[in-house]
């Protein structure tokens, strides 16, 4: 009990923060607090956007990148991830807010960081690892679309059509649209894509989007144009409570729920790793970062907000803008906090369309145009799984398209894998003798697993003259894997040749496949317990012996 209690206590330090997380914060104080004010500027119009674009009232954004941003800052395993409302979570809690309410968006934050800590405690910090990199690619992709189109219609001043695939429902908007609502919407698309693009290139840190925002804004006023605004906003955060949910809606928001999680887990720990290797702030620490999202997901949602990942963008301006400790994203999220008090009746008069706009870049930036091409080069197994990832994303479910991603990148491994299976007939090592005759060794190379055990069956059976000897060596130092289907073809073919009345000796059995040969039958398959010889030159010297004592 006494090292259960102490095992447990190392695994929670291991998770908690600690003193050492800042480590470089005597010298980096001032880089932090600047880099943190640029995320916190950057994530203005990103964290306003993202919460209408997932049916929700624009202030549940601000109070997520504030409370969100501020957890997962603190108790996350990345010294430099910034986290908030994300586009690739707008594809799942756009049909929750529309089938439920934008209510029911606190919820299932909550339900689904409870999963994200299950997660951590479980110790999968690791699981983005076992992503295939065109999955992954496809994934994003996928999600750029849906992103882009969603925001067709308040690029064209229409609503959007009732079909909840976004592409079809981006079609559906073309039959309500007004030619003067439609003109002035597009200039002020326009207007955000030149000023995004445009500041980009002048120099990396300027704030396109909050210069863009600025600029519709100011000209919105001037010519009273007339293009709907967010509206009214809290001048402050609330105080955190249980949201209100009945038995029958907490039932029905459980697949949600997961796939929340399941989303929380990837695009985080996928952000995290790719900010490893952009700084050398220090590795990140998966099973912490969990913890950390499920943490914020909570929290979040007590205080009436929405669920949260990490956010790869924002988590690269932070890096970029010279961020070393954790420092940073607390001021990020200090900063959406000052934004909220001091300054929501201006952000109130910003025009939708304005984030529109800043959506409609955002998911064009999103995609890895470099990686992409590379995909599609690098071979056609590649190319179909990140075509299929990104047309599965779009059409049905995200989370359904990596799973579908993974499962066929798995039949592509084994296929490849069952290449490398072969069995050869080998020559025995001189000097001959008499009863070499009566003996064939068998070699088995590369992987032994299920699938091809009927392939394997039958190129033994056709090795020439395998019948008609006394003993066969079947030779498994070569055999780089094998699973316990592949553990029971060796038993069956060991009880097919003692029917028979050949002799099986099992010559180089592996240290790591030894138990799986036993609790599967091989060993026991075997005339005598001593027919598992190490070498071959005593595998052959004990067939010779076998051989004599038959025919003497």
């Amino acid at each position: 009990m006494g090292q259960r209690a102490e095992a447990a206590a190392l695994r929670v330090a291991r998770l908690s923060p600690r003193l050492s997380d800042y480590a470089e914060l005597r010298s980096s104080w001032l880089r932090d607090i600047m880099a943190g004010i640029t995320v916190g500027i950057v994530a203005i119009p990103l964290a306003l956007a993202f919460a209408i674009a997932s049916g929700a009232p624009a202030e549940m954004g601000l109070i997520t990148g504030v409370v969100a941003g501020f957890v997962a800052a603190v108790f996350g395993g990345s010294h430099v991830q910034v986290s908030g409302p994300t586009g690739a979570m707008v594809v799942i809690l756009l049909p929750i807010a529309t089938e439920f309410g934008y209510q029911a968006l606190p919820i299932v934050a909550i339900m689904g960081g409870i999963l994200v800590i299950a997660a951590a405690v479980l110790k999968l910090g690791r699981v983005v690892a076992f992503i295939p990199w065109p999955v992954i690619e496809g994934f994003t992709l996928g999600i750029a679309i849906i992103i882009f189109m969603q925001q067709v219609p308040a690029a064209l001043g229409s609503k959007p059509g009732d079909s909840t695939n976004a592409i079809i429902a981006a079609a559906q908007s073309f039959a309500h649209i007004n030619i003067t609502q439609m003109l002035w919407s597009l200039a002020m698309v326009a207007v955000v894509a030149v000023i995004m693009v445009g500041s980009t290139r002048l120099h990396e840190r300027l704030p396109g989007s909050i210069l863009a925002i600025i600029a519709v804004a100011v000209i919105a006023q001037l010519a009273d144009a007339p293009l709907a605004v967010i509206g009214e906003l809290p001048t402050s955060l609330p105080a955190p409570s249980a949201p209100e949910a009945d038995p029958a809606l907490l039932q029905a928001l459980i697949g949600p729920a997961v796939a929340v999680a399941a989303l929380t887990a990837i695009e985080s720990l996928l952000s995290a790793r790719v900010a490893s290797g952009m700084t050398s702030a220090g590795a990140y620490d998966g099973d912490r970062e969990l913890l950390g999202q499920g943490l914020a997901g909570v929290a979040s949602g007590f205080f009436g907000g929405m669920p949260a990942t990490g956010a790869i963008a924002r988590t690269a301006v932070n890096v970029r803008a010279g961020a070393r400790t954790r420092l940073a994203a607390v001021v990020h999220a200090l900063f959406l906090a000052g934004v909220v008090y001091l300054a929501s009746g201006l952000v109130s008069q910003i025009p939708m369309v304005a984030l529109a706009g800043v959506l409609l870049v955002t998911s064009v930036n999103m995609v890895d145009y470099h990686n992409a091409g590379r995909i599609l080069r690098t071979s056609r197994q590649d190319a179909f799984i990140f075509a299929l990832t990104a047309l599965i994303t779009v059409s049905f479910d995200l989370i359904f398209a990596v799973l579908i991603g993974i499962a066929v990148t798995a039949v592509f491994a084994l296929r490849a894998l069952s290449k490398t299976a072969a069995v050869e007939h080998e020559e025995i090592p001189e000097p001959h003798q008499p009863e070499d005759k009566h003996i064939a060794i068998v070699r088995f190379d590369g992987a032994l697993y299920f699938g091809i055990g009927d392939r394997i069956l039958t190129a033994v059976e056709a090795i020439e003259g395998i019948n008609d000897v006394d003993v066969v060596i079947l030779k498994l130092s070569q055999l780089r894997f094998m699973d316990s289907s592949g553990a029971r073809v060796l038993a069956e073919l060991i009880k097919v040749f003692g029917r028979r009345k050949i002799t099986v000796i099992v010559k180089g059995l592996q240290a790591q496949h030894e138990h799986l040969a036993s609790s599967t039958g091989v060993l026991s398959s075997l005339a005598e317990d001593d027919y598992v010889i190490a070498s071959l030159p005593d595998a052959v010297a004990q067939a010779r012996e076998i051989v004599a004592a038959k025919r003497g």
